[in-house]
């Protein structure tokens, strides 16, 4: 991301997105709020895709289908690593379905921080993500004291 002198380069590689997208991936599978970084896997997919510079290859089943009893993921190639995305209506006529997730196959391995992830993606996508403000209270929230009543006596 930064050449020998120090300075940002203009665009990051397809290697530098794809080794983003895994560590922002990689995270969000343990984030007790994953729904901003699954997010921005998710535009940064669909941008690779719309350049050409990512395929989608088929449809996998969820091995985690939630509330349903199956369901389907889209699986995209970047460079030499492989994502699952949410499918869209058209992409159950146009792909064929690859049945089973292979779980031989790993990703290579990649050493990227976060916030390094972060960063390559927003200066590849930033300008598509919309910010979603999180909702603030004008007045801080006040502290409940609890009530205590003698032993003995009834609570209604």
């Amino acid at each position: 991301m930064s050449d020998v002198n120090g300075h940002e380069s203009i665009a990051p590689s397809l290697q530098e997105i794809a080794q983003a997208i895994f560590t922002v991936n990689r995270h969000a599978k343990s984030a007790p709020d994953p729904k901003q970084l699954y997010q921005l896997k998710k535009v940064a997919l669909e941008q690779l895709i719309l350049e050409g510079k990512a395929n989608k290859e088929g449809l996998h089943f969820s091995p985690n289908p939630g509330n349903s009893r199956q369901r389907s993921d889209v699986l995209v190639k970047v460079d030499t690593y492989y994502f699952h995305m949410p499918p869209k209506k058209e992409d159950f006529k146009l792909l064929p379905h690859l049945g089973q997730l292979n779980h031989s196959y790993r990703n290579p391995k990649t050493h990227m921080s976060l916030s390094q992830a972060k960063r390559v993606l927003m200066k590849y996508v930033g300008h598509l993500i919309t910010e979603t403000p999180q909702p603030t209270s004008s007045q801080p929230r006040q502290r409940k004291t609890p009530v205590f009543k003698p032993l003995g006596k009834s609570y209604f």
